[in-house]
């Protein structure tokens, strides 16, 4: 069974950093395209980062500067690095990926169950 596995969220005080992670657990090929979203209570969901190919990365403008995105393809994990954090950046924080199963095959949308960062002033 492949899943999506969210950890690393939780109470930090403004100015202060923290790293979020998603590792996929079972067996898989690798990670084709990854994502970050967040929602706040009341608030739609907004994607925050993304790396579709190689070269094309994406980050929301209230996170440039601020968050990295990344990847460590030997633990099948990627991450959103979170510096000087503020108050505003407190959400749900979602993870989101296309994994490739096996080589040959066509990659599957998968999503994290999600983790609560909470940014105190």
């Amino acid at each position: 069974q492949v899943e999506l596995v969210e950890s690393g969220g939780g109470l930090v005080q403004a100015g202060g950093s923290l790293r979020l992670s998603c590792a996929a657990s079972g067996s898989i090929f690798s990670i084709e395209t990854m994502g970050w979203y967040r929602q706040a209570p009341g608030k739609q969901r907004e994607l925050v980062a993304s790396v579709i190919t190689r070269g094309t990365t994406y980050y929301a403008d209230s996170v440039k500067g601020r968050f990295t995105i990344s990847r460590d393809n030997a633990k099948n994990t990627f991450y959103l690095q979170m510096n000087s954090l503020k108050p505003e950046d407190t959400a749900d924080y979602y993870c989101n990926a296309e994994l490739r199963i096996t080589p040959w095959g066509a990659s599957i949308d998968y999503w994290g169950q999600g983790t609560q960062v909470t940014v105190s002033s």
